[in-house]
């Protein structure tokens, strides 16, 4: 299965960083996926300048419903006008920042895949979970109630404590992580888990991508800060050729 490299640019990003960026990255090396979701802002411009590339373009959030009187929000059929194709959610920043649990994470997966888009669900323990011990049991739980029947998206692995942090869990953790995410898929999905690409992220880079991304049942990352530069995020990329 290809690996598929995606970067979450949060709440950064000028329109001026458009054109160097996408300048690059369609020098990307063959043989790997890669994803870019800048802020709602810069969607459509970015959208437009990998146009004749094979970077695909997401997006951060969607909201559960199609329209309505919801300020400040972004529907799954606006991003799909707006030129993505897939679609952040349930990252531990939107589930601390703005109180989203299980329940409102499988709605707006509803809604994507609705609209055509692909989620992508993160789930993920924090430092407090796993040292009690519960990390793979809140992780299962996570999957079990964010993601809709029929899933057949992609499911990211961040550990919360790790985000953003420069630390990394251990290789035997991720390895264990990814194990029992793949087990969660195949009980609730069959067959068909399979076929679901299980990303790793937290603190991702240039440095620590080809371990991480040889590992088993780690098919891609994404990738955070190392995603704002292009030739970061290329690196990375390419370490995913090496795993």
């Amino acid at each position: 299965m290809r690996q598929l490299i995606a970067g979450n640019w949060k709440m950064f990003g000028k329109l001026a960083d458009i054109a160097g960026f996408a300048a690059a990255v369609k020098t990307a090396p063959a043989g790997v996926d890669l994803l870019i979701c800048p802020p709602f802002t810069l969607l459509e411009r970015f959208a437009a300048a990998l146009a004749a590339s094979s970077v695909a373009i997401g997006g951060q959030d969607c909201h559960a419903t199609a329209q309505g009187p919801h300020t400040g929000d972004i529907s799954a059929a606006m991003l799909m006008e707006a030129g993505a194709t897939h679609v952040i959610l349930g990252h531990s920043e939107r589930r601390a920042d703005h109180g989203e649990n299980n329940a409102v994470v499988r709605a707006k997966a509803e809604a994507a895949i609705a609209a055509g888009l692909i989620p992508i669900i993160c789930v993920g323990e924090t430092e407090a979970e796993r040292e009690a011990g519960e990390a793979e049991h809140v992780v299962r739980s996570q999957l079990l109630h964010s993601l809709p029947s029929g899933f057949a998206g992609v499911v990211a692995y961040e550990p919360v404590w790790a985000i953003g942090t420069g630390r990394t869990p251990t290789e035997e953790d991720v390895t264990a992580m990814h194990a029992a995410i793949r087990a969660g898929l195949g009980a609730q999905f069959g067959a068909a888990g399979s076929a679901v690409r299980i990303l790793y992220g937290g603190s991702v880079k240039p440095g620590n991508a080809a371990t991480l991304l040889a590992l088993p049942e780690v098919g891609g990352a994404l990738v955070g800060g190392a995603s704002l530069q292009a030739e970061d995020f290329l690196a990375i990329a390419q370490a995913a050729l090496r795993g």
